[in-house]
């Protein structure tokens, strides 16, 4: 097993895990009485072990959309939560949107694809960008919020699992590596939503090895109809 070494970067805050959740598929009711499974809706716990595939114990309902190595982890900033409750004028709840760890200072404009983090006893690697889909709009009765999101390019993250372990609701959260290429999450965000022709900025986000394989795939399909 590789000997990591805690990485301390200057100007960076202590990063806070504020809330740690998982949960089963189950149903979610929105609109009238209509119905859907989704895993959105996650419990606040005190440990769970975190393998490749995720946290035991979670699970997704749309496993095309959602879920495996690539996806095993889903963050979100908790400073998003104040900025969202103002302005709709509303209070959320925990794990809104389905993360499965809410966290302080790792916004989407301060990590990177590639990054690697120690969490409690895990190590996890960030991946992409999450894709905000309907279900949010479903869960918090606010079809508004997914479209400021994706605007904004606030939408929370993904991980794979590069060492497995126990995560406990008050484990500590540490760089450890710092990807070279520093290729934001807000900076994929705005690449994958909004500048869509930006064939520069796909070939920037695609020379990052640690990419999700699925964003390599639909990026590289991008590039190969912008160029032919």
């Amino acid at each position: 097993m590789r000997k990591w070494v805690h990485m301390t970067v200057a100007g960076r805050n202590r990063i806070e895990l504020k809330n740690f959740s998982i949960g089963l598929p189950q149903k979610l009711m929105y609109g009238t009485n209509k119905e859907m499974d989704s895993g959105i809706c996650k419990q606040t716990i005190e440990e769970a072990l975190l393998t490749k595939e995720g946290f035991l114990g979670d699970g997704v309902a749309d496993l095309q959309h959602h879920g495996g190595p690539d996806r095993a982890v889903c963050v979100y900033p908790y400073e998003h939560y104040l900025l969202w409750e103002n302005e709709f004028a509303t209070t959320l709840p925990a794990s809104t949107f389905g993360e499965n760890i809410t966290v302080t200072n790792m916004l989407e404009k301060d990590v990177h694809v590639g990054d690697i983090f120690r969490l409690g006893e895990a190590v996890i690697q960030i991946t992409q960008g999450r894709i905000p889909c309907s279900t949010i709009s479903k869960r918090t009765n606010n079809p508004f919020l997914l479209k400021r999101m994706v605007q904004t390019g606030f939408t929370g993250y993904l991980c794979r699992v590069l060492e497995e372990g126990f995560v406990r609701y008050d484990s500590q959260i540490t760089l450890l590596e710092s990807h070279p290429k520093k290729v934001s999450i807000l900076y994929g965000n705005e690449i994958y939503f909004h500048n869509q022709k930006d064939i520069e900025g796909i070939k920037k986000i695609l020379a990052v090895d640690e990419l999700a394989n699925e964003w390599k795939e639909l990026l590289a399909d991008r590039q190969n109809k912008l160029t032919s």
